[in-house]
């Protein structure tokens, strides 16, 4: 190992004590082998596994990007960057994506990071632009890369690819291993690192079916929900539409609900998941996109409203409860006229919900939006101070504080709200006045 970079600080700066054993062999793999396939279950740490062996491996003389980490979603991408910088390196990292601005990024780029983080769309789009040098690049890590695959990114993936002529070194990481590794990628007879259990549901996840009366599944939906003991939930659904639908129907029925997609633009995604993050809203309704690579609580209940057609998104979405070695449950609810699908064990326990109608607690916090954040020298003490002495908060009134580019965001215990807004009202946080008031909810556009 390069001793130039000693790990045992980044471990520390993490709060980890050791690398587990997965870690441990990526590391070295990565370090000793030009092309790697890395394949372990969501929540075991495979963003780490890739960062340090990168981070042993960049040259502080050279100038520019020498590693390229490509993935499909900007959520898993601020995720990694967010690893990254807590790692406490002296290297710059960038993260570029669609519906971020183009000309922040190409700013950015002008005094290139050392590790770049992208969609390939607008990696690609950059490439294409000569915006970005890619003659340095010699690490390529494909994250999730079989999602990409999934999400039609071939074209510009086999592009960026095409325009990497000076690459030594390829890493595809995965959390599923049902995969066929494209021939752009000339990832060729890689070594294989192979941490997925071969029984993926581990015993710390237990399984649980809901047979519900009506084909529409609302209603064993609002029971289950009942019957959760007031403790937060992910709700998977397979279409965009549907997503919305139980969100708004659980919100008129008093329960605290949001809905998260594809289609939503991004920074009603980012306030969805805040939200959710820092307990405003209790249940999160998603499609797939969100069971891979998004910043969220571990969960303890994991709900199918619909089923995946294929194995392996369902194994996904369960991976967001019962991560290594906490425990969970994931929920199916059924109705006889679906078809039963091969990957399904129909005859698990059945719980019934029907008599659950006693309504989950409100959420304790509500979300404070803050018109300020890092790009107007804000940070989390700022508001914190400003908060607890012009506000008159107590320690405890303030929970989870996200502070963004151009805005930010403070969970607030819901009986303090009023009271926080009225003593701030005419106030300045470091001389400035900022607007500050209840964030909005994500709601449904309604067509004019």
């Amino acid at each position: 190992m390069n001793q130039k970079h000693p790990t045992n600080n980044i471990l520390l700066n993490l709060g980890i004590k050791s690398l587990n054993e997965m870690q441990v062999a990526a590391q070295e793999t990565i370090l000793n082998d030009n092309n790697v396939l890395l394949l372990s279950p969501t929540g075991s740490g495979k963003t780490l596994a890739f960062l340090l062996p990168i981070f042993e491996m960049l040259q502080p003389e050279i100038l520019s990007v020498q590693c390229l980490i490509l993935v499909p979603s900007r959520e898993l991408g601020l995720q990694i960057e967010q690893v990254w910088k807590k790692m406490g390196t002296a290297y710059k990292v960038n993260v570029c994506y669609g519906g971020h601005s183009i000309d922040t990024e190409i700013k950015n780029l002008s005094n290139p990071p050392a590790v770049l983080i992208g969609t390939p769309g607008r990696i690609a789009d950059h490439i294409d632009r000569g915006t970005l040098r890619t003659d340095k690049i010699q690490t390529l890590i494909l994250d999730e890369f079989d999602k990409s695959l999934q999400l039609g990114f071939h074209e510009q993936m086999s592009f960026i690819i095409g325009k990497l002529t000076k690459l030594n070194k390829r890493v595809l990481v995965s959390a599923t291993s049902d995969i066929e590794i494209p021939k752009y990628t000339r990832v060729v007879n890689p070594t294989i690192l192979d941490f997925i259990p071969e029984h993926q549901e581990s015993n710390s996840l237990s399984m649980k079916m809901v047979v519900s009366k009506e084909k529409d599944k609302l209603g064993s939906l609002f029971n289950l929900i009942c019957s959760l003991k007031s403790q937060s939930a992910l709700i998977f659904c397979n279409h965009r539409d549907a997503a919305e639908r139980i969100s708004d129907a659980l919100n008129e029925k008093g329960i605290y609900a949001t809905y998260y997609h594809g289609g939503m633009d991004q920074d009603e995604r980012e306030r969805a998941l805040i939200q959710f993050r820092n307990g405003s809203v209790s249940y999160l309704v998603t499609t797939d996109l969100a069971a891979r690579g998004l910043d969220i609580p571990e969960m303890k209940h994991v709900i199918h409203y619909h089923l995946p057609s294929k194995e392996d998104e369902f194994t996904h979405r369960n991976g967001r409860t019962a991560r290594m070695l906490a425990t969970g449950t994931a929920y199916i609810i059924v109705h006889d006229s679906e078809k039963q699908l091969d990957y399904i064990d129909y005859s698990m326990a059945i719980l019934k919900v029907d008599n659950a109608t006693a309504l989950p607690k409100p959420p304790e916090f509500q979300t404070v939006y803050i018109s300020g954040g890092k790009k107007n020298k804000l940070n989390k003490i700022d508001i914190v101070g400003f908060f607890s002495q012009k506000g008159k908060l107590e320690k405890g009134d303030l929970g989870l504080i996200e502070v963004k580019d151009f805005i930010s965001f403070a969970a607030v215990k819901y009986n303090k709200v009023k009271d926080l807004l009225q003593n701030i009202r005419d106030e300045k946080m470091k001389g400035k006045k900022f607007k500050i008031e209840v964030a909005r909810k994500v709601i449904k556009k309604v067509e004019e």
